[in-house]
């Protein structure tokens, strides 16, 4: 960052800067050490939240908390510690533009319908038989399936069921307030109605990495609905070859009908790790959010071990070093959000190896999870 002058410190630099504050002025040359740092620094803090906490929470918020007693939806966010002091709420800030969240849904119950300026996704983590409707489309969901909901749609949720479904979610909340552009609007009549078969565009798109010719104009939301099954056959293909260095083998979805990212802010892929993969270390501009779906392993950030098993969630902010390994005797599966498209469209986005022994961190600490903070 610029350097510090040591003559700010004077009562002659102290006493001027308190005058101009009262006209609600600032001083630039004192500002500029703070504000133009030489590489990122962003105020979140690598983290992790263990699956079986959450879960138990969210089991108990239903003795409490149902749609019917008011609120939108049954969901426990992920605080990031760095981002607390933000108001209200913390902006509900995993990463410094992301929130994630994981949401549970009963048997018989519905959340309404409503749409907001924020874009959303979400991966199925646990249970079946709930759907989503999405502009008069229900999509049915079931585990390791990938839902998409850009901002300005419709959407709401109802599960005519018979188990607990549970499921990650990840909106753009903290970027989007923080740039005062907010829009909510609830749905009039509860929750929408459908208007199209269901499955509509899961099924127009069964086929694979081929599209309906009508699709060939770009549109908002082709697919709503990532069949985990073609998810992971894609995985399986890809697995005849040499993993990614950095993330293993890894897919993104993507919309099949401009073939940028399924979410205009928010990109997402589902990583496989195979059994004895160690990833090397490397950084990036943009924060990322993890779900594990399957398997154990650690992911080593800035030089600490993050120790995870199959159920938890873990943050990696923007410019921290990280590099994942695969402990268990199976494929770990890993599911990723990110903010990798408001980078690239802010100009922002950067990438670098890490450049000593030979791509890996040395371990310093090893995290402790399940802190609770007094």
């Amino acid at each position: 960052m610029a350097e510090m002058n040591p003559f700010f410190q004077s009562k002659e630099v102290k006493d001027f800067t308190k005058k101009i504050e009262q006209y609600h002025l600032g001083p630039l040359w004192e500002a500029i050490p703070d504000l133009m740092h030489t590489e990122p620094r962003p105020e979140a803090v690598p983290y992790l939240w263990k699956g079986e906490t959450i879960r138990e929470l969210l089991l108990e918020a239903t003795q409490i908390f149902t749609p019917e007693r008011g609120g939108e939806r049954r969901a426990i966010y992920l605080q990031n510690p760095g981002l607390k002091q933000r108001q209200p709420w913390g902006w509900a800030s995993t990463t410094n533009t992301l929130y994630a969240a994981v949401q549970l849904i009963l048997p018989g119950e519905t959340a309404p319908s409503h749409r907001h300026t924020q874009s959303a996704m979400r991966f199925i983590t646990d249970g079946k038989g709930a759907y989503s409707i999405v502009q008069g489309e229900r999509l049915f969901m079931e585990e390791g399936d990938f839902l998409i909901t850009p901002g300005g749609l419709w959407h709401g949720h109802s599960h005519p069921g018979e188990e607990p479904m549970f499921w990650m979610d990840c909106l753009d909340i903290p970027f989007i307030y923080s740039t005062g552009g907010t829009f909510f609007e609830p749905y009039p009549d509860g929750i929408e109605q459908p208007s199209l078969p269901d499955d509509y565009s899961a099924r127009k798109y069964r086929g694979g990495m081929v599209r309906p010719i009508g699709d060939r104009k770009p549109q908002v939301a082709p697919l709503g609905l990532y069949k985990w099954k073609q998810t992971e056959a894609a995985l399986t293909g890809l697995s005849d070859f040499e993993p990614d260095p950095y993330d293993g083998i890894a897919v993104e979805y993507i919309n099949p009908s401009n073939g940028h990212t399924a979410n205009p802010n928010i990109a997402a892929w589902m990583q496989k790790l195979p059994v004895g993969y160690h990833s090397k270390a490397h950084r990036h501009t943009y924060s990322a959010i993890y779900h594990v779906f399957k398997g154990e392993g650690y992911t080593v950030i800035n030089g600490v071990r993050f120790n995870w098993t199959k159920g938890d969630y873990f943050v990696i902010p923007n410019w921290a070093w990280h590099e994942h390994v695969n402990t268990s005797n199976e494929d770990a599966l890993l599911f990723c959000a990110n903010d990798l498209p408001i980078m690239e469209k802010l100009g922002l986005q950067r990438e670098e190896a890490y450049p000593y022994n030979n791509g890996y961190q040395s371990v310093a600490g090893e995290f402790e999870a399940g802190a609770v903070s007094s």
